[in-house]
């Protein structure tokens, strides 16, 4: 069976993905295309083999029979319309992180797929999908290292744009991290303080790095650094401290060099080399689940938790004090 995908948003990460689904994936074609800007949305369907109709807006293309399921890569205040459209019209829906800008808005999706019955949406949460963080999974699950007690997380950027905030680097860098620890663990957030050490000059006004540290319900603590000014690489670290031992994601690169009495990894230049694999296992999957009607991916609970958890690390950054996080009761859909 093909699914026939139509795509709303096609700036960067929509391009990349309608590349994905059209020559590097299985069992997917792109029957559609929207985007705020037509003139580019129709030169993208143009280069999308065998073409695809462009749309004058998201809904159109969502109410299109000839779209079967949905991928949402637009701005962001413009998911939750997308989202609650597609669940609507009984259509999977694939939605690039944020599921929506504000919990209420979460809660409004959440309601929505509860209503309809059954799962439809999918966050785009692709570290889930991504060969070691899959393998550090594999291990914490296992039981080897025994009961996890912490996890340290890193995100590195070489470099930000000049439109970055320092609220971003926690609701659209350490999200990332929030999900991950969510998932490594199995557990929720219930508390999260935000500390900021010496800042990096590099970052001008911008206050970088910050340190964030998650209490988790069962008793482990996360701690996640963003240092989005570091200049050297696009470094990505995970560590899960267990019980009776340790568990580690690899080194970025494919390969150790030793030469000259030294040695050297590749450190990737953006988040793109770095987890390019893991965007198309996370499609692939996705899309084999909309053809078997089989189980997505990270939901919107998931989606709706890491709103939850950006917001009390936002609050935290700006009163300097513990905030605590509630989540609220989970529906038995997302159990």
């Amino acid at each position: 069976m093909t699914v026939n995908v139509g795509v709303i948003g096609v700036g960067m990460i929509g391009k990349d993905h309608i590349r994905r689904l059209t020559t590097v994936l299985a069992g997917a074609a792109v029957t559609g295309v929207t985007d705020v800007n037509l003139d580019a949305a129709q030169q993208v369907a143009d280069g999308v083999p065998g073409g695809a109709n462009v749309h004058s807006n998201g809904q159109e293309l969502i109410d299109d029979d000839a779209v079967d399921a949905v991928v949402v890569c637009s701005w962001g205040p413009t998911h939750e319309e997308y989202v609650l459209a597609a669940i609507e019209a009984g259509k999977p829906v694939f939605c690039e992180k944020p599921l929506a800008t504000t919990q209420q808005a979460c809660r409004r999706i959440i309601d929505a797929e509860v209503a309809f019955g059954r799962r439809l949406v999918q966050v785009g949460y692709m570290r889930r999908y991504d060969a070691a963080y899959r393998a550090l999974k594999g291990v914490v699950d296992s039981g080897d290292i025994g009961t996890p007690t912490m996890l340290h997380s890193t995100h590195r950027n070489p470099s930000v744009p000049g439109h970055y905030t320092r609220e971003m680097a926690i609701t659209d860098t350490a999200v990332h991290d929030i999900d991950v620890a969510r998932w490594l663990l199995a557990d929720e957030v219930v508390g999260v303080r935000v500390l900021k050490p010496r800042k990096n000059s590099l970052g001008g006004e911008l206050e970088d790095p910050l340190f964030i540290l998650l209490e988790m319900a069962g008793g482990a603590l996360v701690d996640i650094e963003t240092n989005v000014n570091i200049r050297y690489g696009y470094d990505i670290r995970g560590e899960v401290v267990g019980e009776t031992g340790t568990a580690s994601l690899g080194s970025g690169g494919p390969i150790s060099v030793r030469r000259n009495n030294l040695v050297s990894d590749r450190v990737p230049e953006d988040w793109r080399e770095r987890f390019i694999g893991a965007y198309d296992v996370e499609f692939q999957e996705w899309i084999d689940a909309v053809g078997s009607g089989g189980t997505f991916g990270p939901s919107s609970w998931d989606g709706y938790a890491a709103a939850v958890v950006s917001d009390a690390a936002v609050e935290a950054l700006h009163s300097g004090e513990r905030v605590a996080v509630e989540l609220g009761e989970k529906p038995a859909l997302y159990s």
